[in-house]
């Protein structure tokens, strides 16, 4: 296929990724809930945003100290490990297939899960792992964030990201060593038939190794974008002319959602399309133009944050929502309890 055939491939299969993720999340929301999978007592609290708020700092922080000082395989472990306990939480909540009594295909799930990652980490198995772990994470916090809470988590991490792409760029470098451990922590498109997730990463791994024989321990190491490899605000293309791939990060597909499944778990007494509460299906609609805006921005050829975007087209999607279902705007904003 030609370049454009190409991106326009990719940026369909990113479309449908962010629509599985929204889609899967919604129709998570309720068995979750029946299976008590609310993480916080009182999902209400704004403080539950500042809290997660701060652990995604800290994570931030460690993440970037253990590409930098050698702890790849650690985070590694620890990422496997996550998206096998989601992976549980997902598969838990379908039919069950026992074995002794005990219900075995969550596990065998996880288990499925990652030994594909480890065995045969090509760009489909990561973007069909990151979609199972996208839905669960986003259902998660969907029913443990509350309208208020979701909306200050969503407005936080859109101020954090563009200032962690377009002012410190410590996203850009935390992007570009992600690549090399071949998770799902970012989701990769090809936009040539020839293209190998492998293959690019075992070419990025190897420029960090060479760039770090030649820095000076105590320098920064040199980001791989002056080796050619670009991020692309948590996606990463690799020149007008010779684009072979768009990647995004998984996180720019679940924070959007989180607000959506919100919407959908604690807007009850609201007009529903197809089941669903309104304002949570404007939410999805919401995000799906902001990803349209930030594919538009990403083509050009530099480096944008994604959550801006994302997280402000899935809030103004909500609030049309619930004000057009008749909520004020105190309730809308789930500050009745203050106002």
């Amino acid at each position: 296929m030609d370049q454009r055939t190409g991106v326009l491939a990719a940026c369909g299969g990113i479309f449908l990724t962010f629509l599985a993720i929204q889609v899967g999340a919604l129709a998570l929301v309720e068995p979750f809930k029946q299976a008590g999978y609310q993480t916080v007592q009182d999902p209400q609290n704004p403080a539950n945003s500042a809290l997660y708020f701060g652990v995604l700092l800290v994570a931030t922080g460690a993440i970037l100290a253990a590409l930098k000082y050698g702890g790849e395989q650690v985070l590694r472990a620890f990422i496997l490990l996550t998206g096998a306990m989601i992976t549980v939480y997902v598969v838990s909540v379908l039919p069950a297939l026992s074995l002794a009594g005990v219900n075995v295909l969550p596990w065998a799930a996880a288990a499925l899960l990652v030994v594909a990652l480890l065995a045969y980490p090509e760009w489909w198995v990561i973007d069909l792992a990151g979609v199972v772990m996208g839905v669960g994470a986003a259902a998660l916090f969907g029913i443990s964030f509350g309208i208020l809470p979701a909306i200050v988590l969503l407005v936080a991490l859109a101020v954090y990201d563009a200032i962690s792409v377009y002012g410190t760029e410590h996203m850009l470098t935390l992007a570009s060593g992600i690549v090399a451990l071949k998770l799902p922590v970012l989701l990769v498109y090809p936009t040539t038939r020839e293209f190998s997730f492998r293959e690019r990463a075992a070419e990025v791994a190897a420029e960090e190794a060479d760039d770090d024989a030649e820095t000076d321990p105590d320098e920064e190491a040199v980001d791989v974008t002056e080796a050619g490899d670009e991020p692309e605000g948590e996606a990463e293309t690799h020149g007008e002319t010779g684009r072979d791939s768009i990647m995004i990060g998984l996180g720019d597909a679940v924070m959007p959602t989180i607000m959506t499944a919100s919407a959908a778990f604690f807007l009850t007494d609201v007009p529903t399309v197809l089941g669903v509460a309104l304002p949570a299906v404007t939410a999805l609609v919401g995000t799906m133009i902001g990803l349209f805006f930030l594919l538009r921005m990403v083509l050009e050829g530099r480096a944008h944050a994604g959550l801006p975007l994302l997280n402000g087209g899935a809030i103004l999607g909500y609030l049309v929502g619930a004000l057009a279902s008749g909520l004020s705007v105190v309730a809308a904003l789930g500050l009745g309890a203050y106002v």
